[in-house]
């Protein structure tokens, strides 16, 4: 087995591309993040692949374990075919041996072996940020119920994105409530500018908000689903989330792709009813 660490992401898109389309829903974080840093238009933050950790574990048959680390996030891997190689695994995490590693977010039996493995190397505990769930739409259910209007967000919405925003934020680990207040509007200027961010209004009121991760080759992500806790129990986050996945197939994109936190059900039953299937369980784990 050979660790190989790349500097170029170019390069790294190229030996790994092919490979990561395989699962493309899947593995929307890598793809998005490689094909982020190919196009190079936008590096903003994390976006910038000279931070960037890239790696690929492989033999004459070819590559077993694709790696990629974009600071301050988790590692994400993909075991080709979801072939989990122990070779491989061993192979990654001694190359991975001088580089800090917060944790791992990948598809759930990867995770926890590698996770077990690399807390068993480096003397560490393992925490459970998430368990989450990766739903995939093909086409919107003719049949949910939808109302309202949905627009993109722009700027004569900085009265209230900013708190929707850090809202969104805080929920995202159900059952936390924690929140910070916005001080600095750069951030929230700079989401808005990407014109990927949707709101749905009833009566012209605003009452809840979707958005577009990641674009892909075919494939789309779905996130930033938020209603204020006053709105909600009324549809408003279904009819948004079918909205904007209507949006996404009529622009041609054959699947939606949306991640859910296994511990709400409310929003893993509302994905379904739009048309969203499972297509694998993932996990977003800590080292500490």
């Amino acid at each position: 087995m050979q660790f190989k660490l790349y500097t170029d992401v170019h390069e790294f898109y190229n030996d790994t591309y092919d490979v990561l389309m395989q699962h493309e829903s899947q593995n929307l974080i890598p793809l998005g993040n490689i094909i982020i840093g190919h196009e190079g238009k936008d590096k903003t933050d994390w976006r910038n692949p000279v931070n960037w950790l890239m790696a690929t574990i492989s033999d004459d048959k070819g590559i077993h374990i694709t790696a990629i680390m974009t600071p301050p996030h988790n590692i994400t891997l993909y075991a080709t075919n979801n072939i989990i190689n122990s070779e491989a695994i061993d192979c990654l995490i001694d190359g991975l041996k001088d580089y800090e590693i917060p944790g791992v977010t990948t598809e759930k039996a990867l995770a926890e072996y590698f996770a077990k493995e690399y807390i068993s190397r480096k003397g560490l505990t393992l925490k459970t940020i998430m368990s989450q769930r990766i739903y995939e739409l093909t086409a919107v259910n003719p049949d949910i119920e939808q109302f309202g209007v949905v627009r993109l967000l722009d700027e004569n919405d900085m009265h209230f994105f900013p708190y929707w925003a850090e809202a969104f934020n805080a929920a995202n680990i159900y059952g936390k409530t924690e929140m910070h207040i916005p001080q600095d509007a750069k951030s929230y200027h700079y989401r808005l500018s990407t014109k990927k961010l949707y709101v749905l209004e009833d009566n012209g009121i605003p009452v809840s908000m979707a958005g577009y991760t990641r674009e892909m080759q075919t494939a789309i992500g779905v996130a930033f689903v938020y209603t204020p806790p006053y709105y909600r129990g009324k549809g408003y986050a279904t009819s948004c989330v079918a909205q904007i996945s209507q949006i996404a197939v009529d622009k041609g994109f054959t699947k939606c792709v949306l991640y859910t936190d296994l511990l709400n059900p409310t929003s893993n039953s509302i994905y379904q009813k739009i048309g969203y299937v499972p297509i694998c369980d993932s996990l977003m784990l800590e080292f500490e």
